[in-house]
């Protein structure tokens, strides 16, 4: 099986491909027609951002910053075809900011969602862990173990409710088809819709797997430095101390996200470069959560997912995929030659014509900033 590191995302009605040269994004308009966007990414000057545990938290801040920016671009891309007139509201933000509106609300929508993990990831744990101290206290180990387990759990009840969101749902379905895509080429075989359709919809590097992962280790550490947690005060604690106190608790597990995110990362890594009882073990969760984060896609999701895919290749990549698709596909024409894919075909029928990407006008764009070492990530 061939490795790569090329990760992905699905995004409104596209898929986004990130490899060590290119980040491509492909969005299908309701026209039927494809739009395309390449960027070429920069490499890290500093070698430290490249170094164990570092790079897993310089991979997180990217991955974020780089998953907002396709989404919106892809939004663009989207609505790119009914142009219409600026309205008073977007006039005067671009006026008050020099940006568009849309860049600035989804700002706003950022800041929000990272304001709502807070409260959903962090906050609430936290009360429930106070509630159930008030009533039986079997000491801090035991507790942060609670706070995990309460915070998976708010997780996944949060990952069911948002599949029940018909435009989630689609995206999910651009999410299962960047991974069958991934999963052909690491198959080595050649990228079309027949061969990508067959394809498993769950791939180890996925960022579901990764989000899991963080939880998981963040449950771990937690309860190996509840000893480290200091009390501000003691005694019979009036409002503004329990305040104080709750505020600095936050501050703790803020400075622990980085560290937490860095060792996951690594296991992620480790997870999937071997394939053994113990990595196994590892991948398992974070596999059977990707059943929720994604869903069976159709042709037209998949011929989008190899475009993207394809563009983010460098030049000797895409040159030896299209060498091999014609070498697949001279085989299937010869009369002595077998095609993989249609290998349980019977063999009174003639195999179905071969779905592959089209030729798509390329929207090329210079990097705007520094991007990452090449470890991408899958959404």
């Amino acid at each position: 099986m061939k490795k790569t590191s090329i990760g992905g995302q699905g995004v409104l009605e596209g898929v986004m491909m990130r490899s060590e040269t290119y980040t491509a994004l492909s969005v299908r308009l309701e026209d039927g027609s494809i739009k395309t966007k390449r960027t070429k990414n920069k490499v890290h000057r500093h070698k430290w951002m490249g170094w164990p545990i570092i790079r897993g938290c310089v991979n997180l801040v990217d991955m974020l910053r780089l998953g907002v920016g396709v989404i919106n671009d892809s939004a663009t891309m989207y609505d790119s075809t009914t142009a219409e007139e600026p309205s008073k509201f977007d006039k005067f933000v671009a006026k008050k900011t020099g940006k568009d509106s849309s860049e600035v609300m989804m700002g706003l929508a950022v800041v929000l969602a990272v304001l709502l993990s807070v409260v959903l990831f962090m906050f609430l744990p936290m009360l429930a862990r106070n509630l159930v101290e008030r009533f039986w206290n079997p000491g801090d180990v035991v507790l942060c173990l609670i706070e995990g387990l309460i915070r998976i759990t708010i997780f996944l009840l949060y990952m069911v409710l948002v599949t029940l969101q018909k435009d989630v749902r689609r995206v999910f379905m651009y999410h299962g088809a960047e991974h069958k895509t991934i999963s052909c080429y690491e198959n080595e075989l050649p990228l079309t819709v027949e061969n990508a359709r067959t394809q498993k919809r769950l791939h180890p590097r996925c960022g579901t797997s990764f989000m899991l992962i963080v939880m998981i280790i963040a449950i771990l550490v937690h309860a190996l430095l509840s000893p480290l947690n200091v009390k501000l005060f003691t005694g019979e604690l009036v409002f503004w101390q329990k305040l104080v106190q709750k505020l600095f608790e936050i501050a703790f597990r803020l400075v622990l996200i980085p560290p937490i995110a860095g060792i996951s990362y690594e296991v992620l890594k480790l997870a999937a470069r071997y394939d053994n009882w113990f990595t196994k073990a590892l991948r398992w969760p974070g596999m059977q959560l990707q059943y929720l984060t994604t869903r069976e896609p159709d042709d037209d999701m998949l011929e989008i997912a190899i475009l993207s895919f394809e563009m983010a290749l460098n030049e000797k990549s895409r040159e030896e995929i299209i060498a091999l698709r014609k070498s697949f596909e001279h085989k299937a024409g010869s009369p002595d030659g077998e095609c993989p894919a249609d290998a349980d075909a019977p063999a009174e029928e003639a195999p179905a014509p071969e779905q592959t990407a089209p030729e798509v006008p390329l929207e090329e764009t210079a990097a705007p900033e520094e991007g990452t070492d090449g470890e991408t990530q899958q959404a």
